[in-house]
């Protein structure tokens, strides 16, 4: 029975959608899976590893011969597909529990599982909250903060973002323990408050997908769940219970010394004497002095890198250590021209801050060195 014939992107371009979260190894091999489901013109496609579900769909022009749903190997699946020359006519169909990828004079047999074995989310019910935003607003807020996430801490809930819906803003916090970055941005509508804790596979995996443009995104908050529903995909991610750190506590509000300067050029600068950073302990010097600052690496080979820019400061002498990944973390993803560190003293942390964005803050812990 023919499932559905379109030409190779058409069909390869809503797989990609959903198959980023397919693991390659799974306890269960129908997790390995992509759940295919044919409804009269309607190509439905689903993958879930049980904590998130991306589903995606397209067009097949036309009424199939009858509604069929199977699930097939997803890795295989695309290999096939992106390895078919661009252009091509893909056909497939549905034989004795198997589907042929057909295109051309190449001929595929894949194994399939039942769909009806497929583990899809239930339906959550009604929704708590739901707010509407264009899709690059809420990728580039996603994009400030994701990267001071945590990758497997035992304190699971720093494993993750914190959402927050507040007095018409929607605001996101990541932090690790060592750093914690905060964004913010006006929603124009007004909510309850709500807070959430999104898994960090389901942020990593909305950076990737969300588009670029004022396209509208529908973020809906269920009692355990969040969904984002954006052009043809629906993300369904559950919340990771626990509580998130008080963020508000973390953020310094009365430093006096500080100074601005030219991101570029400081990041150029710590790239440089990142190459001679210890591999372990990453660790890098800012002596901070009147209108200098000193940046230093040393390794365990005993080689040192030495950087010195010019900024405008008048405040007290300061010599502090920080991890050099999270200051190269945070210039990597803030895209302004210039930003701010604001400090206390050597034994406290740095804030960071840019010009273009009030909403948007950084802070680092010292270190040791």
């Amino acid at each position: 029975m023919k499932l559905v014939q379109l030409e190779r992107d058409a069909l390869l371009k809503p797989l990609q959608a959903v198959t980023g979260i397919v693991e390659k190894r799974h306890t269960l091999p129908i997790l390995s899976n992509v759940l295919i489901e044919r409804k009269q013109k309607k190509l439905l496609l689903v993958a879930t590893d049980l904590e998130i579900q991306v589903a995606t769909s397209t067009d097949t022009g036309k009424a199939g011969d009858e509604d069929t749903s199977l699930t097939v190997s997803a890795r295989k699946l695309q290999d096939i597909l992106r390895a078919l020359p661009e252009g091509t006519e893909a056909t497939l169909d549905v034989q004795n529990n198997r589907l042929q990828v057909r295109a051309g004079k190449s001929r595929f047999n894949l194994q399939t599982l039942p769909a009806a074995d497929f583990p899809a989310m239930a339906d959550p019910g009604a929704a708590q909250a739901k707010i509407t935003m264009p899709q690059k607003a809420l990728r580039e807020l996603l994009l400030l903060v994701q990267y001071a996430m945590a990758q497997q801490d035992i304190r699971y809930y720093l494993n993750g973002l914190l959402l927050v819906l507040d007095a018409g803003q929607l605001r996101v916090v990541a932090t690790d323990g060592h750093r914690l970055s905060y964004a913010a941005r006006p929603l124009g509508q007004q909510q309850d408050k709500r807070e959430v804790i999104l898994p960090r596979k389901a942020v990593l995996e909305l950076g990737r997908l969300l588009g670029d443009g004022e396209e509208t995104v529908s973020i809906e908050i269920f009692a355990s769940l969040v969904r984002f529903s954006f052009g043809d995909i629906v993300l369904t991610t559950k919340i990771i219970d626990g509580k998130f750190p008080d963020y508000t506590r973390v953020v310094p509000t009365n430093y006096q010394k500080k100074f601005a300067i030219k991101r570029q050029e400081l990041l150029q600068s710590l790239q440089r004497a990142a190459i001679l950073s210890n591999e372990k302990f990453r660790g890098v010097r800012w002596m901070i002095a009147s209108n200098s600052l000193r940046i230093s690496c040393t390794n365990n080979e005993q080689e040192e890198a030495q950087e010195e820019i010019e900024i405008s400061y008048g405040g007290d002498a300061l010599d502090i250590g920080f991890n050099i990944t999270y200051l190269l973390d945070v210039l990597n993803n803030v895209h302004s021209d210039s930003v701010e560190c604001a400090f206390g003293d050597a034994n406290s942390s740095m804030l960071v801050t840019v010009p273009e964005n009030q909403e948007f803050r950084y802070v680092v812990m010292p270190m040791r060195i």
